[in-house]
């Protein structure tokens, strides 16, 4: 990979702060545009609009969504590169971004989030998934935000768990009664015996006493909703989704939503409301007067 590219991975870790996520994924765009560039003889410094939009032609078969984030990941590499003077003009600065279909995050009924989380606790790891669940769904938190989680976030005497979201930013979330004592007996009775003398400050522990992963819990949601016989693809983000969705068709304010969820802009949480409006108008559709006439 070009040194450029090296010092703008650099620049989004140190001095934007972004998560090792969001890097890996730049990294993998880069990697794939560096490719395309050795091929054909060419450097960052001296790419020009043809040359992105030959990129682009390449890689017509991407998806819109695939193509939107090459295009994002190379805009901002190219800026990186105009504000360090290497070179004078963004060439990607006059490219559109492919028109992506609007889609509705998914999210469970609340009957399907009381049927996944109707756990057998027969062993301390079915007390630990119950924890993780109900705390995931209490606060609407990103699953990197809650394996990342250590006991002394957790605090039983406000009912609250501080949370190190995206770019380093701390938010204060809630949590309800039912998470809360799921919270207490897994971290009273039974973690202790998942650490088995061991000492860890994470606060959901893996059978090898480390932090759980973002896969294990996948593997986790995975086997639940089979077992519980839920045909839907659930995955964590589903459950956040829940969470926004299940709040503001409650009747909670959107400020108060976005503050939770840690949305820079409440544009991002506005979509949760096209939810709330389509479940309107599906329960509109019991008036008495809503009723076609047959003839």
């Amino acid at each position: 990979m070009e040194e450029d590219m090296k010092s703008f991975l650099n620049y989004l870790q140190f001095e934007r702060k972004l998560s090792m996520n969001t890097i890996s994924s730049y990294e993998y765009n880069l990697q794939t545009f560096n490719e395309f560039l050795l091929k054909n003889r060419k450097t960052s410094l001296c790419c020009q609009r043809n040359d992105i939009e030959n990129f682009f032609q390449e890689n017509h078969n991407k998806s819109a969504r695939t193509r939107a984030h090459y295009l994002t990941v190379l805009k901002t590499y190219f800026q990186f590169l105009c504000d360090e003077e290497k070179i004078s003009v963004n060439p990607c600065e006059l490219i559109l971004s492919p028109s992506l279909p609007k889609m509705l995050p998914k999210y469970l009924s609340i009957e399907e989030v009381d049927c996944l989380f109707d756990i057998s606790l027969n062993t301390p790891y079915d007390y630990r998934n119950k924890a993780m669940l109900e705390l995931l769904y209490a606060t609407g938190m990103r699953i990197s935000e809650l394996i990342s989680l250590k006991v002394q976030d957790i605090n039983f005497d406000e009912d609250f768990v501080h949370v190190l979201g995206k770019g380093d930013k701390d938010r204060i979330i809630p949590f309800n009664d039912t998470s809360r004592q799921c919270l207490y007996e897994y971290l009273t009775c039974y973690r202790p015996q998942l650490l088995k003398n061991k000492g860890s400050d994470c606060l959901f522990l893996n059978n090898r006493m480390k932090g759980i992963s973002r896969q294990g819990f996948f593997k986790i949601l995975k086997t639940l909703c089979i077992e519980k016989g839920i045909k839907k693809e659930v995955s964590p983000h589903v459950l956040r989704h829940s969470f926004a969705t299940h709040l503001l068709n409650g009747g909670a304010d959107l400020r108060i939503v976005q503050e939770l969820l840690g949305h820079v802009d409440i544009s991002t949480t506005q979509i949760y409301t096209h939810i709330s409006d389509e479940k309107k108008k599906k329960d509109y559709e019991y008036h008495p007067r809503n009723k076609k006439d047959e003839n």
